[in-house]
């Protein structure tokens, strides 16, 4: 499999480490290589002034709040790294601060992922760039301009850059997707280009693949009904197992390039499907041949091949033919 598949379970452990856990054990068979986390300091990144994005929570009375209960300590998130690396995956994750950026460093990960809403943030962005990992960038608030600087920041940096086409609607439906932008990306600006999906359907990362996605982002939950922002935008564990198949199907599919340079492997059937000239009625000697007495049957061979037809148009007959008789050359002057 050639797009990178990455599995973000964001919220949705609700700030149990156990169900954290779960998640990654959950996909350790699913065939994702990548299990992406939201790393979270409360203080850092939150003021009394952040307002929900959905006033989902029964138990948090802010955003800081919540995004306290959603912590876990270095440790902690060095066990998570642990047992995602022990099931051979990756572990991803998108710092929302500079202290986030610390962790992340402290855990030695491979490359960050930077969400929507600090695509703006250059601040963040250079601390991010000046690790030298690579960047995957989301894409899902901003418009072209605010792209163009922020990529252009990060050229300049020399960080290897990534960019994913992203809709920041939970869930979002089909005419928001803007899975046309994926190759219009590609266009622009000359890097590997993904899609962060947020439709809670296995269709739209499926498709983004068959436009020439890279890397494939996508929620997960455990069921659609649980508590959190998110799970309504989200796959279920065996909804990705579906996708990783669809996926490859995409890929198989889209990577055949060579089916129309020759038909020898289809001789076989093109004898069986192929259609042979044949006379649609009786036809008397010396008649000459006109459209309106052909016909053409299976299986191709046993007369003129149909492609021909227009060869045969004025020849005369040299004896006469009964109906459905196929024509050959031979019959003809």
């Amino acid at each position: 499999m050639k797009t990178q598949l990455i599995a973000e379970i964001a919220q949705a452990h609700d700030g149990s480490l156990g169900i954290l856990h779960s998640f990654i054990d959950a996909l350790a068979d699913s065939g994702v290589q990548t299990i992406k986390f939201q790393i979270h300091n409360a203080e850092a990144e939150s003021s009394e002034f952040e307002k929900f994005r959905i006033p989902f929570s029964y138990v948090d009375k802010t955003r800081k709040a919540y995004w306290k209960r959603m912590e876990f300590s270095f440790e902690q998130w060095k066990d998570v790294k642990r047992h995602v690396e022990e099931n051979d995956m990756e572990f991803l994750a998108s710092p929302f601060s500079i202290a986030a950026v610390d962790l992340l460093e402290s855990l030695d990960v491979k490359r960050y992922k930077v969400g929507s809403g600090d695509v703006g943030n250059l601040l963040l962005l250079d601390k991010i760039a000046q690790t030298g990992k690579p960047i995957l960038l989301s894409s899902g608030m901003s418009d072209w301009n605010e792209l163009e600087k922020s990529i252009k920041f990060l050229k300049a940096h020399q960080s290897p850059l990534s960019i994913f086409q992203c809709t920041s609607l939970y869930p979002c439906p089909p005419d928001k997707t803007g899975l046309s932008l994926i190759p219009e990306m590609k266009k622009r600006f000359g890097i590997p280009v993904g899609y962060s999906d947020h439709s809670g359907t296995i269709t739209a990362g499926t498709c983004a693949v068959a436009l020439g996605a890279e890397l494939l982002e996508f929620h997960v939950c455990f069921d659609k009904r649980m508590f959190g922002p998110d799970a309504i935008a989200s796959l279920t564990i065996e909804e990705v197992k579906q996708l990783v198949e669809s996926v490859e199907f995409a890929e198989n599919a889209c990577g055949q390039t060579e089916l129309k340079e020759s038909s020898e492997r289809f001789d076989e059937m093109r004898t069986l499907f192929g259609k042979s000239l044949s006379a649609k009625h009786p036809l008397s000697i010396g008649h000459s041949i006109q459209k309106e007495d052909l016909e053409t049957k299976k299986p191709a061979g046993y007369g003129i091949p149909a492609a021909d037809f227009q060869k045969l148009l004025g020849k005369k007959l040299i004896h006469a033919l009964p109906a459905n008789h196929f024509i050959n050359w031979s019959d003809v002057e």
